[in-house]
C-alpha cells in the first residue's frame, strides 16, 4: 500500500519538474503559455491577433428550461480590436432577476426570464467603472481569471479578477441585486515576489456565513525569486470578513488574513493543496471549511479556518482525505479520434459546497489503467474530513471533464460537465446529472444524464485552420459553474464552454469557443421509500468501483 500511495507523489513532482524545465527553456510572457502541466502558470491569457496565430443537444429527473448562447470568442474579438483569449475561463451566477457571466475579455448580464442580453462589457471597462485602474492586459483586457457569485444573504453579486498587476486581486460588489446598477471595488496584494513580478494565479472564490475565501497559486516571472521563471513559489488562502465585503461601505479589505504555504516538492512538507477552494454554505453556521487537491499527491486534502473573518483566524491541521491512486490526465478525444483538448489537471476547478455538516465537490481524474478522463465526486464529513461517499461520473469510452456542482436547501445536487470522445456522439457537449439525498449525507442519481448542448463542429482546435493541427495550447475551461436560483431552489443554472465553429477569413477557418447558459429545473425530494431499490443499485455500483480501483 505504501508504494501505491507514494507513486502519485513521484509522478506529480516529475510533471512539475518537466514543466519547470520547459518554461525555463522558453521565453514565456504573461500571455503566452508554452508547456502545460501541473503547477503551470495559468493566470494570463493567450491572445490572438486579427487573424489568429495561423496567419493573415424529459422524463423522470431534471428538465431543461431556458437555454441560450452566452459570451463567445467572437464577442471578445469585437470588444478588443480583433484580439481574443484562450481559454475563456467560463463562469457565471444567477441572481434575483439576472444571470451574470464572466469570461476572459468580456462580462455580460442576461434577463433570466427571457435570456435576453441586457449588457456586454469589455472586462477592463467593467473594472474601470467599478473604480479600479485599467487592468494589466492587452487591448483593455482585465487579464482574466474572473469568478462571480451571487450572495443571497446580502442580495449582491461579487466578482474577483486580477488587479492592475498580476500580483493583485480585485474584488467588486454590486450595490444591489441589480447587476446593471452601481458597483464598488477594492484591491489587495495576493502575492509579492519582492521584485514586482509576482502572479497570484487561478484565484478561487467562496462565501459562507462568516467570510469570503480566495485561494491563489503564486508564481514568479523572475529567475531567482523562488526558482526559475514561472516557478510555483507558494499557495495562499486569503480570508476576508463577509461584513467588510458585503457591508454598506464595502467592499473593504481591512480584515484580510493571508495564510501562505511555501511550495516544496520534498515529501513530508506541509501540503495545504493546490488551487485552494473555500467551501460555500447552504444555510447553517459551519463556516471556515477548506478543500483542495494535494500539491504533492493525487487526492484531496481538507482543513478548516477557525474564527474566519477575524484578526485571530488560524488554520487547523491538514487531513489527507483519500490516498486511492489515479493518473495524470491526458488530452481529451474528439469524433475524429484526435486528442487536442486539454481538460486541465486534477485540481478542483469549480466549487465546493457544505450542507448539513457534509462537503460536496468534484474534480477531473483518470482512473489507473484507463486512457479516458472521468469526474470524481466526494462527500466529506465537514468536521473530520472523512470520506462518506465518492463516485465516478464517466463511462470509460468518452472523456468527461470540467465538472461543476451546486446544492440546494433540500440537499439536491446538480453536476454539470463537458463530454467528448471518438465516434458519432463525440462532439464536445455540455451535460448535467441530478443527484438527490438518500440519507446520512449519501446521494443517488436521479434519472439519466441530461444533454444541454452539443457543439456544432466536431473538431475543436482553437486558433488554427480547420484541417490542420492545433496552434498553441488548447486548454479547456478553465472552469464552468452551476448556481441555484435564490428565488427557486428547484431551479439550477449552468454555464459551460462549447466549440463554437470555424471563423472564416481570407486564408483559413479557425475554430472558436462559445459559452452556453441553461436553466435546469428539478423536482422535489421524493419520499424515502422511493429510494429503496436505487440505494441498493447505487451500493453495488460503489462496490464495483472500489474493486476496479483496488485491482488497478
Amino acid at each position: 500500500m505504501k508504494s501505491a500511495v507514494n507513486l502519485p507523489r513521484v509522478v506529480k513532482i516529475g510533471l512539475f519538474a518537466a514543466t519547470a524545465l520547459a518554461l525555463s527553456a522558453t521565453s514565456v510572457g504573461a500571455y503566452d503559455h508554452s508547456g502545460d502541466g501541473y503547477y503551470d502558470y495559468d493566470g494570463g491569457i493567450d491572445t490572438e491577433g486579427p487573424n489568429g496565430p495561423a496567419g493573415p443537444g424529459g422524463g423522470f429527473g431534471p428538465a431543461i428550461g431556458l437555454g441560450f448562447n452566452g459570451i463567445t470568442q467572437l464577442d471578445v474579438r469585437a470588444l478588443h480590436s480583433n484580439f481574443s483569449s484562450i481559454p475563456p475561463d467560463t463562469n457565471g451566477a444567477v441572481g434575483a432577476t439576472q444571470f451574470f457571466e464572466t469570461t476572459n475579455g468580456a462580462y455580460a448580464v442576461y434577463d433570466k426570464a427571457t435570456g435576453t442580453q441586457t449588457k456586454l462589457w469589455a472586462d477592463g471597462n467593467f473594472w474601470q467603472a467599478a473604480g479600479q485602474p485599467l487592468m494589466n492586459g492587452p487591448n483593455n483586457f482585465s487579464n482574466g481569471d474572473s469568478r462571480v457569485l451571487y450572495d443571497a444573504q446580502s442580495q449582491k453579486f461579487a466578482i474577483i479578477s486580477f488587479g492592475a498587476t498580476l500580483g493583485q486581486i480585485a474584488i467588486a460588489v454590486s450595490d444591489t441585486s441589480d447587476a446593471l446598477g452601481g458597483w464598488k471595488s477594492a484591491v489587495f496584494t495576493g502575492y509579492d515576489d519582492h521584485v514586482g513580478t509576482g502572479i497570484a494565479d487561478y484565484p478561487t472564490l467562496a462565501i459562507d456565513s462568516k467570510a469570503v475565501y480566495i485561494g491563489t497559486n503564486n508564481f514568479t516571472q523572475t529567475a531567482g525569486a523562488c526558482g526559475t521563471p514561472f516557478s510555483l513559489c507558494s499557495t495562499t488562502l486569503n480570508v476576508l470578513s463577509r461584513n467588510d465585503i458585503f457591508g454598506a461601505g464595502g467592499p473593504g479589505v481591512g480584515s484580510l488574513k493571508q495564510f501562505t504555504t511555501p511550495f516544496t516538492n520534498v515529501p513530508g512538507s506541509e501540503d495545504r493543496g493546490f488551487a485552494i477552494q473555500g467551501v460555500n454554505q447552504v444555510g447553517g453556521n459551519d463556516a471556515g471549511k477548506i478543500v483542495a487537491i494535494s500539491a504533492l499527491d493525487f487526492g484531496p486534502v481538507a482543513y478548516s479556518v477557525l474564527h474566519p473573518g477575524t484578526a485571530g483566524a488560524t488554520q487547523t491541521g491538514v487531513v489527507q482525505v483519500d490516498t486511492s491512486p489515479y493518473q495524470g490526465n491526458s488530452l481529451a478525444a474528439q469524433p475524429n479520434g484526435k486528442r487536442y483538448i486539454d481538460p486541465l489537471d486534477d485540481r478542483i476547478s469549480s466549487e465546493a459546497w457544505e450542507y448539513k455538516g457534509n462537503i460536496y465537490t468534484i474534480h477531473t481524474i483518470t482512473l489507473v489503467g484507463q486512457t479516458h478522463t472521468s469526474l470524481e465526486f466526494y462527500v466529506l464529513d465537514a468536521a473530520t474530513g472523512a470520506v462518506i461517499q465518492k463516485g465516478i461520473i464517466g463511462d470509460g469510452v468518452h472523456d468527461y471533464f470540467q465538472g461543476s456542482i451546486a446544492i440546494n436547501n433540500s440537499g439536491q445536487l446538480l453536476f454539470s460537465y463537458n463530454r467528448s470522445g471518438f465516434g458519432a456522439d463525440g462532439k464536445v457537449s455540455i451535460l448535467a446529472q441530478q443527484f438527490n439525498p438518500t440519507g446520512g449525507g449519501l446521494i443517488g442519481k436521479v434519472g439519466s444524464e441530461i444533454l444541454l448542448y452539443v457543439s456544432p463542429i466536431d473538431n475543436y482546435h482553437n486558433g488554427s485552420p480547420q484541417f490542420s493541427p492545433p496552434s498553441g495550447r488548447q486548454r479547456w475551461g478553465d472552469y464552468s459553474q452551476v448556481t441555484v436560483d435564490p428565488n427557486n431552489p428547484q431551479s439550477f443554472w449552468v454555464v459551460g464552454e462549447y466549440a463554437l465553429g470555424y471563423l472564416p477569413n481570407r486564408t483559413a477557418s479557425n475554430s472558436r469557443w462559445g459559452t452556453w447558459i441553461s436553466n435546469v429545473n428539478i423536482g422535489g425530494v421524493p419520499e424515502p421509500s422511493t429510494w429503496g431499490l436505487m440505494i441498493v443499485g447505487f451500493g453495488f455500483a460503489g462496490v464495483a468501483l472500489r474493486r476496479r480501483r483496488a485491482t488497478a
